[in-house]
């Protein structure tokens, strides 16, 4: 059913038409952003300040650029495990941040010609189930990383230590924790966790971040943290204008396989998370409206590469800033402008606030951030998709966490493979699928053969794309031997997004096949006769 309201006009027009509401959310993301970017920068060993820098650019300059209309671009928690491994593996301190930046550049313009190539439907080629537990594995990864300075121990105690051991050494965190910085960071983590839970309309609409910012801040005062407790313990701003300048270095070419890898670990993680964001985001977006992925891509690069030379983070379009946008009444993508205006203002006009913000507190927002990611409700759902998707997802994981994001996410993809053969996926339709369009009756007849699976849905997903919208679709997969869940899910996703522009779409064909799930988009296997 096509969707009835109104749709908001862009450009200067919906400037004006949409002020109030755009203005009121982006000063309310503003809000949720700045903090956030602050933890977000120092724990990925940024200048803290980099982390707003990121997001103002991600605001004021990205905006005009963008595909999508609501998405929010900023500095994101999922990104914190490749930059910190950047700036480590290129030598750490200002150095490695500088060479990182070095990476981030060429990353952002692989990301423009993403965008310009069109392969915004790439992250179509990952099996869902990798891509969750990945996410898992990041959110795992930043709780390990951030317990040391929940805690507020020596940075030495953690230095240098791989998440696995993060995770291990917790006890000895415990040990040697400073109590008083450690009641504000336990105070910011029960006020994070427990927000969403209130019900109250009007006390539900304060981010939570504002709370706490507003209990840790007075909080340090009372304590007086300038004076008894360390430097780490403290976040360090420094003026804007001093630090805006072209900090990214080239030599790390010289160490052309460190380069490579994290120049492909940047564009390809962070186009990733921003093309599921954005495909989110046009789920939840009131006027229906749907995103423009590859143009998406290209604002993202162009963003990426401006901001890494000045010494910024890579920006995505962030996930929990963006459903904020929506849900408190943004319409058009002036609602990003003015975040990232707001961030500016107040870094010009207030910045000596921003250095009393304890880093517990920041810490605190961070490891909800991985919770979120890998909460234990994560493998459940998994598993009531079926145990396969299960067994993708936890060797994606422990590959994250034993080598790095990109075998993680390669061992998802090899297992995802495996499993497909093992359930009849015939070795030829590994990369393709035979997929007959035919027209009869004003009526269209997608005939799929051999099997529909992640890696195959590519060519698949050309063909639905190609349909003229407003007829009748019917899709058989009666000569298929398996459809993974991956491609069942995209099917449906497909399915609605065409019959909100006047269309219908029927599956047909399955009554052969046997669930391997009760999940109602679990993989479908042919029976055996």
């Amino acid at each position: 059913m096509k969707n009835n309201l109104e749709l908001p006009k862009d450009g200067l027009t919906g400037l004006k038409e949409n002020f109030a509401s755009d203005a009121a959310s982006g000063f309310i993301v503003f809000l949720l952003a700045l903090p956030l970017s602050l933890g977000i920068a120092k724990a990925s060993d940024f200048p803290p300040i980099m982390g707003l820098l990121t997001a103002i650019i991600g605001g004021i300059v990205v905006s005009f650029f963008s595909g999508s209309r609501l998405t929010i671009k900023g500095p994101a928690a999922g990104l914190i495990v490749i930059v910190a491994g950047a700036v480590a593996e290129f030598g750490g301190g200002e150095e490695g941040w500088r060479l990182a930046l070095g990476a981030m550049v060429v990353a952002g313009l692989v990301q423009i010609l993403f965008g310009v190539f069109k392969l915004g439907k790439m992250m179509d080629f990952f099996p869902l189930s990798a891509v969750h537990g990945m996410l898992a594995a990041i959110g795992l990864i930043i709780i390990g990383k951030q317990i040391p300075v929940f805690l507020d121990v020596n940075p030495l105690l953690a230095k240098g230590k791989e998440p696995i051991e993060l995770l291990a050494s917790i006890p000895l965190f415990i040990a040697n924790c400073d109590p008083k910085a450690t009641l504000i960071g336990a105070t910011s983590l029960l006020i994070m966790m427990g927000w969403p839970s209130i019900k109250h309309p009007l006390i539900k609409k304060i981010p939570a971040p504002l709370v706490v910012l507003a209990i840790a801040i007075p909080a340090e005062l009372w304590l007086d943290f300038q004076t008894t407790q360390s430097n780490y313990t403290r976040i360090h701003i420094g003026n804007l204008l001093d630090n805006i300048k072209l900090n990214a270095s080239f030599d790390g070419f010289n160490q052309t396989g460190v380069f490579i890898k994290f120049v492909v670990m940047f564009a390809v993680v962070g186009s990733l998370e921003s093309l599921l964001t954005v495909k989110a985001m046009d789920m939840l977006d009131p006027f229906k409206r749907k995103s423009n992925a590859n143009k998406d891509l290209i604002a993202i690069g162009i963003g990426n590469t401006l901001v890494a030379f000045l010494g910024g983070l890579p920006m995505i379009s962030e996930v929990a800033r963006s459903s904020a946008n929506i849900a408190n009444g943004a319409k058009t993508r002036w609602a990003n402008f003015f975040h990232g205006f707001f961030i500016l203002a107040f870094l010009l006009l207030a910045a000596h606030f921003i250095e009393l913000i304890p880093n517990t507190a920041l810490a605190a927002m961070l490891i909800t951030v991985g919770i979120k990611l890998s909460h234990p409700r994560e493998f459940m759902l998994t598993f009531e998709k079926g145990k396969e998707q299960l067994l993708i997802f936890l060797v994606t994981i422990i590959f994250t966490l034993a080598v790095d994001l990109l075998a993680g996410i390669g061992a998802g993809i090899v297992t995802e493979i495996v499993v497909n053969l093992f359930n009849g996926k015939p070795l030829k339709a590994i990369f393709s699928a035979p997929t007959e369009v035919s027209f009869t009756d004003d009526a269209y007849l997608i005939e799929i053969s051999d099997a529909a699976v992640f890696s195959n849905f590519l060519g698949i997903k050309r063909k639905l794309e190609a349909l003229p919208a407003g007829f009748q679709v019917t899709i058989d997969l009666s000569r298929t031997q398996l459809v993974d869940y991956s491609v069942m899910e995209n099917l449906e996703q497909f399915k609605r997004e065409y019959e909100q522009n006047g269309g219908s779409v029927t599956l047909i064909g399955l009554e052969s096949h046997e669930s391997l799930s009760g999940h109602k988009a679990a993989a479908m296997k042919r029976k055996k006769d």
